[in-house]
């Protein structure tokens, strides 16, 4: 019986990744069809680097939604990261140093997340709305302190740093190899590992996971973690790509990164979800986004198209998971008119 039911839940992934996978070379080939340049393969490759960073944010939340949590404050997380480098590179600390400071910086607040979620009890989604305002407010204080008032940056970084975000390996654009090497360890950490697999226990179901010995909190605490790591990774990536360390460079990550969790098939009260359906459906909007601006939509028409394919994907989805209580429904209501056409004559 549980291998059945295994086996369905895999063939429902799987067949909604295989959608997904369609969409995405349909939306390609139809924008390619009203403006060529879409099909240029290094047009395609390297518009990546305007999006793909909000697909590194969402591999890890996937995790945090599966687990039946929520982080909201990882676009304040990036901005006080950004920031702290900027700061530290002003302070005369070497590039070398001030990275893998940055890094743990973003490690710890989201350490810090779980924590107040754990010693507190409160919902995930009030905690971490609180640690977005206190991390964002912490972003705008450092660049008070450094001189950059509001929201204006920090430049002055070396060639070295700035480059970084152009290179390309094996004619890859390196943030979107970046994303490529988290989506393949995130994937073999969900589905390929014992720690992972409890991910979806502890998300269908907290109390049974802590009753049957998985250890909930130090899970949670990792998931909570790689995506404060995500994001610091997302903020190095920014700053190199900008050249400008600022405090405001993740306020508009927030809905593009659910949206692509939501999408890619994870269910937002926990228990299901895919890290290869989020990364398919990063490509998937990211191509929409760059698709409409290439065809001549305005930015306004195209995020309102955006809402509208989340929205269908989610009626989609639910449709697929549901399909065969759909079919009952429908060969009930069938045999119903049936008959009282037949009593009606």
């Amino acid at each position: 019986m549980r291998t059945a039911v295994g086996k369905n839940l895999r063939q429902q992934r799987y067949g909604w990744e295989t959608a997904l996978l369609v969409l995405l070379v349909a939306e390609i080939f139809l924008f390619g069809m009203v403006n060529p340049r879409m099909l240029d393969i290094n047009v395609l490759l390297f518009s990546t680097s305007d999006f793909i960073c909000i697909g590194i944010i969402a591999l890890p939340l996937t995790m945090v939604i599966v687990s039946g949590g929520i982080d909201i404050s990882f676009g304040s997380i990036i901005g006080l990261c950004a920031i702290a480098l900027g700061v530290m590179y002003q302070a005369g600390l070497p590039m070398m140093v001030a990275i893998p400071l940055t890094l743990l910086i973003g490690v710890l607040c989201g350490v810090i997340n779980a924590a107040l979620i754990f010693y507190t009890g409160v919902n995930p989604l009030v905690i971490t709305l609180g640690t977005m305002y206190l991390f964002g407010g912490s972003a705008l204080l450092l660049s008070g302190l450094s001189g950059a008032t509001g929201y204006e940056g920090i430049g002055g970084f070396p060639d070295s740093f700035t480059d970084f975000a152009n290179l390309t390996l094996l004619n890859l654009p390196v943030p979107l190899v970046i994303f490529m090497l988290f989506t393949l360890a995130f994937w073999l950490f969900m589905h390929r590992t014992h720690r992972g697999r409890n991910v979806f226990l502890i998300g269908q179901n907290n109390r049974v996971a802590r009753y049957g010995a998985i250890p909930v909190n130090r899970t949670l605490c990792l998931l909570y973690a790689l995506t404060g790591l995500a994001s610091a990774v997302a903020a190095i990536i920014l700053v190199s790509y900008f050249g400008s360390a600022r405090s405001d460079l993740g306020s508009s990550f927030l809905m593009p990164a659910i949206t692509a969790v939501v999408l890619g098939g994870a269910n937002i009260y926990g228990g299901s979800g895919s890290i290869m359906g989020t990364a398919l459906a990063v490509l998937l909007v990211g191509y929409l986004q760059q698709g409409l601006q290439m065809v001549g939509i305005p930015n306004q028409i195209s995020s309102a198209l955006s809402g509208a394919l989340l929205i269908a994907a989610v009626i989609g989805r639910s449709a697929l998971l549901h399909r065969h209580q759909i079919c009952d429904w429908w060969q009930r209501r069938r045999i119903s008119v049936s008959q009282r056409h037949i009593s009606e004559t």
